[in-house]
């Protein structure tokens, strides 16, 4: 399985405080490897490359040993108002004072809905 993975930049990579390899976003999830790239493919995840090596998380984006709540959902809205990857990475953690936070911080906080109508207005 091939996965294409963003290279990201350096004013995004500054946004996320903590990165995860993909082996250890399976360790921390109790998957295999495989299971773990699957979720990126899928977009259940959002993974870039920073520097050289393998695509890396943000390690926000786990809660325990799920994926956070919210976060799925969000990202297929994203994607389907047209941002890529590294886009979508930006618009998550960005600030947004009408929230106030940034939206990971909402989703985060348990208010996914509200941050997915605003990724759905993104498309309009």
């Amino acid at each position: 399985m091939t996965l294409s993975v963003a290279q990201i930049d350096r004013e995004t990579d500054k946004l996320v405080d903590e990165w995860l390899t993909l082996p250890e976003v399976a360790s921390r999830l109790e998957l295999s490897l495989g299971r773990a790239k699957q979720l990126l493919k899928d977009h259940k995840l959002l993974g870039v490359r920073r520097g050289s090596g393998g695509p890396q998380v943000p390690a926000v984006f786990l809660d325990g040993k799920d994926v956070m709540k919210g976060l799925p959902g969000t990202l297929t809205v994203l994607q389907d108002a047209g941002y890529d990857d590294v886009e979508s990475l930006r618009w998550l953690f960005t600030p947004d004072e009408s929230l106030p936070g940034s939206p990971i911080q909402a989703i985060r906080a348990g208010r996914h809905t509200e941050v997915k109508r605003r990724a759905q207005a993104l498309a309009f």
